[in-house]
């Protein structure tokens, strides 16, 4: 069942989104050679707490961690490590916090120095590609245009879209329905109506959009090993333009 929150209740989406934008800006100033991933994790919980929040993905489902943090070829679930990041890696890395009994989610996926001409595109096909999604979020579309939207405009560059993992509602919980694929037709699913919140999230890939999981049970990695990248928002359909809750 799709939730349409009320005015009230995408105060709360407001503040907790405000927190993810927040959190990812203390990152952005921290990544570079030689940190950690475990050490932006503890940045991150540090921050998400001092707003009096709660890391949503701490203990979800047994993940063990406050973030997600994806190097390379790592799609998404990654675990926070000891491992130093070096020049020229890409980091995606996935926020979420709860407030007041309501989410914010958002990824994004960072250069870690001076990085390749072909991973940087990949970046800004992928980041571009979650606002041509966005771009269909509008009152009276149907759910598959952002779906479709997305696939045309990754593909078109030669590149693929993960099919395993999707968006997804968000509001009470941190996954809610409908689920927001980033492939498909257009003019199917649900009628886009104000109120209605999601988690748009492009995963795109240099190679096959075919990935697996590792023996952690959590980090997905592409099938052939080539470069993926991972941008997300968390936005609200409202009668006119959509509402991006978890940018500053």
């Amino acid at each position: 069942m799709i939730v349409c929150k009320s005015d009230r209740e995408l105060s709360y989406m407001r503040d907790a989104g405000r927190i993810v934008a927040e959190t990812h800006k203390e990152l952005e100033k921290a990544v570079q050679p030689g940190i950690t991933t475990k050490e932006l994790d503890r940045i991150a919980e540090d921050y998400i707490l001092a707003k009096n929040a709660r890391p949503a993905f701490k203990n979800y489902h047994g993940y063990p961690s406050s973030i997600c943090s994806s190097v390379n070829e790592e799609v998404v679930h990654g675990i926070p490590s000891l491992r130093k990041l070096e020049n020229g890696d890409i980091i995606s890395i996935d926020i979420g916090t709860e407030i007041n009994g309501y989410y914010g989610d958002s990824a994004v996926t960072l250069p870690v120095g001076d990085i390749s001409s072909e991973a940087h595109n990949l970046l800004r096909t992928t980041e571009e590609a979650l606002w041509a999604g966005i771009n269909k979020a509008m009152n009276g579309n149907r759910l598959s245009d952002i779906s479709h939207s997305i696939q045309v405009y990754v593909e078109d560059r030669s590149y693929s879209v993960v099919r395993d993992y999707v968006g997804h509602g968000i509001g009470s919980q941190m996954h809610e329905d409908p689920q927001v694929p980033n492939f498909g037709g257009p003019g199917h699913g649900p009628r886009l109506r104000p109120g209605m919140t999601l988690a748009i999230e492009p995963m795109v890939n240099q190679g096959t959009h075919e990935v697996v999981t590792l023996g952690d049970k959590w980090t997905v990695v592409t099938k052939d090993r080539k470069l993926s990248a991972h941008f997300e928002h968390s936005i609200a359909i409202t009668e006119k333009e959509p509402e991006i809750l978890t940018k500053l």
